[in-house]
């Protein structure tokens, strides 16, 4: 296991939030690849596959916060899955990744999303990422069978490219934006004490809108267009 630090540095700084966001999907579909340029804008052609589990961390401000995104990724060969249940432990977010190129990949995400579904907690935000969006050319997964799925299963959406860092900031920071909109109306609901009936309803409703990124339709889905 291995961790990492912001390239905006997050020595000295006072930490209101932490944040665990786990990567899923099938092998080779870009999983750290996204890692990496999320959390150290890197790229490397010849990635090996992930070996067990790692994690890097990003610091970035949200609202006047300061949150530490501490961001999960694991091997999708079969033979890794024995680490499921530790692995999804106290996640607040996920990202699903298939790659546009392999039909397969997409065919497997309902499974993945069960599995997800059956460790996580109830709230947790989900973000579909369509990757490798830079191959449009191979593409084995048409953007409306994406949609419709993310619709259906009330998901965020994005299609990315890692290589050329297309939505990947996107995503992530649409991801980790929810999560603290959940996590502060949870706190004020807490604080109040005026709502009776428990927090199964507030991933409902509200649009969040990211710098430079539409707000999401009311289905949650987000696509680069």
């Amino acid at each position: 296991m291995s961790s990492g630090n912001s390239r905006y540095g997050e020595f000295n700084q006072r930490i209101d939030y932490v944040f665990k966001v786990v990567l899923i999907g099938d092998s080779a579909v870009g999983k750290s690849q996204l890692l990496a340029r999320f959390a150290r804008n890197e790229f490397s052609v010849d990635s090996k596959a992930t070996i067990g589990v790692e994690f890097q961390t990003r610091t970035l401000n949200i609202d006047d916060k300061t949150i530490k995104a501490q961001i999960w990724d694991t091997a999708g060969q079969e033979r890794y899955r024995a680490v499921t249940s530790a692995y999804y432990r106290g996640a607040v977010g996920a990202m699903l990744v298939y790659d546009i190129t392999k039909r397969q990949t997409f065919d497997h995400v309902a499974r993945w999303l069960d599995e997800l579904r059956g460790h996580a907690d109830r709230n947790i935000v989900i973000m579909l990422i369509g990757n490798k969006s830079d191959l449009g050319s191979l593409r084995a997964v048409p953007i409306e069978d994406a949609k419709e799925f993310a619709q259906r299963e009330n998901l965020f959406f994005m299609e990315t490219s890692a290589l050329e860092a297309t939505n990947v900031e996107g995503a992530f920071v649409t991801v980790l934006t929810e999560i603290y909109r959940i996590t502060s109306k949870k706190s004020l609901v807490a604080n109040d004490q005026s709502d009776s009936t428990g927090n199964s309803s507030l991933l409902k409703g509200t649009q969040i809108v990211v710098p430079g990124q539409e707000p999401p339709s009311e289905s949650k889905s987000m696509c680069c267009g």
